[in-house]
């Protein structure tokens, strides 16, 4: 065997040895406590095309996501595709953008279809009706869940109203059990932001694709008749959604100069929500301030996110 053969053999196999050895730590290495998403609302003003703000396409916002963030997560929001609702075609090109670039479709935020809660039957089915398509464009997607409200007619009382909103949610549930995604509720206001009231939705309803998106920051209920708060504790409200939780909302508003969101404690909220519940799902960054620019409070959130990821990690 001449020198060169001999030479050649040794470098591929110790390119091979280098390969198997990097495959081997990479399969060892431990995973991240959770996994960073973006939800589209994060670049509201931008994918409206609000003055001022550079106007961005929907159809791009994965590609927006993994090339100007780097992450490889998205959360959609259906008010930008509205008027593609029933386009397949441009489904199919939404979804073609996510695979190119390698980002997971993860949900679908879905406002503005009607209230799950109507006290109105007929206007409750037609709800439910209304989000059934965004039900099969997470499907196709590849999305685990979409993100519905539990609205009602708030003044109708506390009970009423679960009654009502656990009836909504627990025909669309039924329908999207069919196609494998959950149907998750986010605290979005009135009585959906009472962190015990949403959790009593979720134990009437009692169907194991039905579930909670906890945001750490809605929790403003507003003037609600027979309830004598206009806000609900942010700590506690997450702590009695997460038992139900499919996925986090992470909303920001403003920094301080260390770097730490000014309205919400991330460090007790990530506590709760990983330490106390063991949740290891996506968090999603909804950044919606207004000192900041989307794009440096999309970076803020990130940078926050990893920080006490990081910290928590190294307490394990």
């Amino acid at each position: 065997m001449s020198q060169l053969l001999s030479r050649r053999t040794f470098l591929q196999t110790s390119a091979a040895a280098v390969g198997t050895a990097a495959v081997a730590a990479a399969q060892d290495a431990p995973r991240p406590l959770f996994d960073i998403s973006i939800a589209q609302w994060s670049h509201n003003r931008a994918f409206f095309g609000r003055p001022g703000v550079e106007k961005k396409d929907p159809l791009k916002f994965a590609e927006i996501a993994k090339t100007d963030y780097q992450i490889a997560a998205v959360e959609y929001v259906n008010q930008f595709y509205r008027e593609k609702k029933a386009d397949q075609a441009y489904l199919r090109d939404l979804k073609k953008v996510a695979d190119d670039n390698a980002v997971r479709s993860v949900l679908i935020m879905c406002d503005g279809e009607g209230n799950l809660g109507n006290p109105v039957e007929a206007q409750r089915v037609t709800a439910v009706d209304n989000h059934k398509r965004w039900v099969e464009w997470a499907k196709f997607l590849g999305c685990h869940s979409i993100r519905v409200n539990a609205a009602s007619n708030w003044n109708l009382g506390f009970e009423e109203t679960k009654k009502l909103a656990a009836d909504g949610l627990r025909r669309l549930t039924e329908f999207a059990t069919t196609h494998e995604i959950n149907v998750i509720v986010e605290n979005h206001g009135g009585l959906s932001s009472h962190g015990g009231w949403l959790a009593g939705v979720m134990r009437l309803v009692n169907l194991p694709r039905c579930g909670t998106l906890p945001d750490f920051g809605n929790f403003n209920i507003g003037k609600v008749t027979g309830i004598d708060m206009t806000s609900y504790d942010r700590y506690r409200g997450v702590d009695e959604l997460m038992p139900f939780a499919k996925g986090v909302s992470a909303k920001s508003h403003d920094f301080n100069a260390a770097g730490n969101e000014t309205a919400t404690d991330y460090r007790r909220m990530l506590d709760i929500v990983l330490n106390k519940h063991r949740f290891r799902g996506f968090i999603g960054i909804e950044y919606e301030g207004g000192r900041l620019s989307e794009a440096d409070g999309i970076r803020a959130t990130k940078r926050l996110l990893e920080t006490v990821r990081a910290e928590l990690a190294a307490k394990k």
